[in-house]
């Protein structure tokens, strides 16, 4: 019987696993070092927060693996013998496989940084970030938040639900300018803040430092400034859990390339999820994206592959969605940081400062190219279809309320939206 591996038992490798499941017999088996089940990883950040427990992030019930025939190994693979098709285990222990997908996720981002790998100086994507965080916070007076993405953000409202004095250090004009344009990136500042924590803009960091029993004490700026602390959290990005293949003849980049099937440069081994690089990506999308859904497409598509019958990875338009402590927000195809000559933003804000529109849309022709919104929940079935359309600003202004799962907002804002593109 066919024997397929999967290393990495987050939504993707999961995801593939059930649905290998589905469509075949095959031998299947599921490797983490992280976790012996499958977990809400989005999750996390509730359990710090006393409003879940950890059993509460299994999806499935454990007895869920045995019924459907899904082995799980736990257990961390050091080196993969490509040519022999066998994995070298940490433990000894030794597997092969007859096809085999790498599903490894991400790690937090470090730059060299002086002092990054001191005691209290952490980031938070895993299981065993989050046991850490759990030591490294028994004290803790005063947080340092380097970068000012996601991640940072929800370790912050973490860190501020246990009283814990936070500071961020934002390397741009603005919260995640990198990717908001600068009305919303500014509006995000100012909710953060009015949360308690310190936002500082265009501040870098430079190295952080330890006291006498050699755990970090405070961190120093690139401007020279020190800032005393207890904690630092290291969430300037995520990058593909992929060190280990490094030097093998695996075909990489920042992460492992993969054709429009999935498929790597070494048959029978393909890459899914936030380790995943494509080689050729749409127009629209980016090589590398660590996003949860990404994981779940790319799992479901790679098992129709496996188990016979090949398909390639098509993903549509981009979407996500996030929280900024109680502001929800929304993306649906493209809305760049800037504007060009080829795209031009509509921005709408309430004066509440937590509800906000831009849209964003060709100045030529005057197509719809995408939306972000925050404190607005729309329905993504309708974006999407605006979007594939290709219809243009003046029709999706029109007819928001059909993608607003709140009604009332639009009868009470939708005409000063639509007069204030006019005007």
């Amino acid at each position: 019987m066919e024997h397929i591996v999967i290393i990495g038992n987050g939504i993707a490798g999961i995801t593939c696993a059930r649905h290998v499941r589905k469509l075949s017999d095959k031998k299947i088996t599921v490797i983490s070092a992280e976790s012996e089940y499958f977990f809400s990883r989005t999750a996390l950040m509730y359990v710090y927060m006393g409003h879940m427990k950890w059993e509460h992030l299994k999806p499935y019930e454990d007895w869920f693996w045995e019924k459907n025939r899904i082995e799980l190994k736990t257990g961390f693979v050091e080196v993969i013998d490509f040519g022999k098709k066998e994995l070298d285990f940490s433990s000894g222990e030794k597997m092969t496989y007859d096809k085999l997908v790498l599903a490894t996720g991400s790690v937090y981002n470090k730059f060299g940084w002086k002092g990054e790998d001191l005691p209290g100086v952490q980031g938070l994507v895993s299981k065993q970030d989050l046991e850490l965080l759990e030591k490294n916070t028994k004290n803790c007076k005063k947080a340092v938040i380097v970068g000012g993405g996601l991640i940072g953000v929800e370790l912050a409202e973490m860190l501020s639900t246990r009283n814990i004095e936070v500071m961020m250090l934002v390397r741009e004009k603005a919260f995640w300018n990198n990717i908001l344009p600068f009305p919303e990136a500014k509006m995000i500042s100012e909710h953060i803040r009015s949360h308690g924590v310190e936002v500082k803009h265009e501040i870098e960091l430079e190295e952080i430092v330890a006291d006498e029993t050699g755990r970090a004490s405070a961190i120093y700026t690139k401007t020279g400034e020190k800032i005393s602390c207890d904690l630092v959290g290291l969430c300037a990005g995520v990058r593909p859990n992929i060190d280990f293949l490094k030097n093998s003849k695996l075909e990489t980049d920042r992460g492992i390339l993969v054709d429009e099937t999935l498929a790597t440069n070494i048959e029978d081994v393909y890459a899914i999820g936030d380790c995943a690089q494509l080689r050729n990506p749409p127009t629209h999308r980016k090589r590398n994206e660590a996003v949860w859904y990404v994981g779940r497409m790319m799992g479901e598509t790679l098992a129709a592959t496996l188990a016979g019958e090949v398909q390639k990875y098509n993903p549509g338009n981009w979407f996500n969605s996030a929280k900024f402590f109680d502001i929800e927000y929304q993306t649906y195809g493209r809305v760049n940081p800037e504007e060009n000559k080829e795209e031009q933003h509509f921005h709408w804000q309430h004066q509440d400062g937590t509800k906000a529109v831009t849209v964003a849309f060709n100045p030529e022709n005057k197509r719809f190219l995408g939306i972000n919104t925050f404190g607005i929940r729309m329905r993504h079935p309708v974006v999407d279809r605006w979007l594939n359309e290709n219809r243009d600003i003046v029709f999706v202004l029109q007819n928001l309320r059909l993608a607003n799962f709140d009604p009332e907002f639009y009868d009470n804002y939708e005409k000063a939206i639509f007069k204030s593109f006019k005007g």
